[in-house]
């Protein structure tokens, strides 16, 4: 049993290079892992444990009050089972309209924000509408906690 020794010469530009390209392989084998393995929710449908999609919202047509001073006006937000469909000011009385002129551009600003996200949160209020916003954000989002479907 005669076992020769073999000697092996390495270049230490092969080594730096193979050592690179390994790193690289992982690092693109951990990106396409954290891009396409871990998918999110999707915040506008809720996945029960079947995997069945859920509805989040009872569809109909909801409305929530307002009072400003002696004028009452409804806002009416209208859902089907997972979107915000319309948001719309119905018995706005046209006293209350001319009192209010920033009501009516504050809603539709609201409705583009939230029908585009589907979210009544990190919504942005123009400074000349900030309380008139806030006044109907807090009605809309009374309307859709009476859409919220039962889990």
């Amino acid at each position: 049993m005669s076992s020769k020794t073999k000697i092996i010469v390495l270049h230490m530009k092969e080594v730096i290079y193979t050592a690179l390209f390994l790193v690289l392989a992982i690092f693109l084998m951990v990106l396409v892992f954290v891009l396409f393995g871990s998918k999110k929710k999707d915040s506008s449908a809720v996945l029960s444990q079947a995997g069945t999609v859920s509805a989040q919202y009872v569809p109909g047509i909801y409305t929530s009050s307002v009072t400003l001073g002696d004028q009452t006006f409804d806002v009416q937000v209208n859902v089907d089972e997972n979107h915000i469909n319309s948001i719309s000011l119905n018995n706005l009385s046209e006293t209350t309209a001319a009192m209010y002129p920033l009501m009516e551009p504050s809603l539709e600003s609201l409705e583009d924000q939230i029908c585009s996200t589907q979210s009544t949160e990190n919504l942005t209020f123009s400074d000349d509408s900030k309380y008139t916003s806030q006044l109907l954000l807090t009605a809309i989002t009374k309307a859709l906690n009476q859409a919220k479907a039962e889990s």
